[in-house]
């Protein structure tokens, strides 16, 4: 097999990159599988994930809660929060969004800095061959937008020899799910004080999901070799220690937040 994958290479003249398909997983358990990529592996991935089980929310790991999250409803809708590894900002997830990661070996992706903006510049021209003649694409600041409406949010986490961009596409959402966001303190400044409603917009409404999802791995395969692995074979065995570090903050915690705040 390993002679096999190094003959790919040698024909493509591509580094190999290993597509991972997955429909409907939790977003935590989305996230605990690409930090152990990320840090344990030594390939290059792309992970996408077609919608998540439930709505959540999902914050960065400097996120505080009682700045980002409308605490109260959240926790009376007994809606989960969980602060990931990466850094960037809060998000709603839920069976609308598309879950898109590429976890890289620096040095398999050629002319790109391990820096958040060269990384994220890089991702932008992946992604202009995706949506070609489709809308204004574009990237403002860190957001993947259309014209001046956001429906991509990006955030990154940078080790010694690899990194990973990972993106949140809201292929649709359910405005009552934008409730539970705060208007964040820091903010793009082509967002202009508009709420969350006027602010994003769905994909939906210029791609379909199977051809979004066709249009990537096409993208991805123009500068990888790439090759489909199937789920089970990232799935963490019963013998592999890794503690992940995205976890979901306790009712207590989102409590404790709330009470600072008043």
């Amino acid at each position: 097999m390993l002679e096999m994958a190094t003959r790919q290479v040698a024909r493509a003249g591509l580094p190999l990159m290993n597509i991972v398909r997955m429909k409907g997983v939790p977003i935590l358990q989305q996230l605990e599988i690409e930090e152990r990529l990320l840090r344990t592996s030594s390939n290059n991935w792309c992970i996408i994930n077609d919608g998540t089980d439930k709505p959540s929310i999902v914050m960065g790991i400097s996120g505080k809660p009682a700045e980002l999250v409308e605490i109260r409803p959240v926790v009376e809708d007994k809606v989960p929060v969980i602060r990931r590894f990466t850094g960037g900002g809060t998000v709603v997830v839920d069976h609308g969004t598309i879950f898109v990661s590429f976890i890289c070996n620096k040095d398999d992706v050629a002319g790109v800095q391990p820096y958040p903006r060269p990384i994220m510049s890089w991702s932008s021209l992946l992604y202009s061959h995706v949506f070609q003649g489709v809308a204004d694409f574009r990237l403002r600041e860190n957001d993947y937008v259309f014209g001046l409406r956001k429906f991509g949010g990006n955030a990154q986490s940078i080790t010694k020899n690899r990194w990973i961009h990972h993106t949140s596409f809201l292929w649709d959402y359910e405005a009552r799910n934008m409730s539970y966001l705060k208007l964040p303190k820091r903010t793009p400044e082509y967002r202009l004080a508009r709420d969350h409603l006027d602010f994003i917009c769905p994909m939906k409404d210029y791609l379909s999901r199977p051809d979004f999802i066709a249009k990537t791995i096409d993208a991805a395969g123009s500068l990888f070799s790439v090759e489909s692995t199937e789920f089970e074979a990232v799935k963490p065995s019963s013998n592999m220690e890794f503690a992940p570090t995205s976890r979901l903050l306790t009712i207590k915690e989102l409590e404790a937040a709330c009470k600072t705040s008043i």
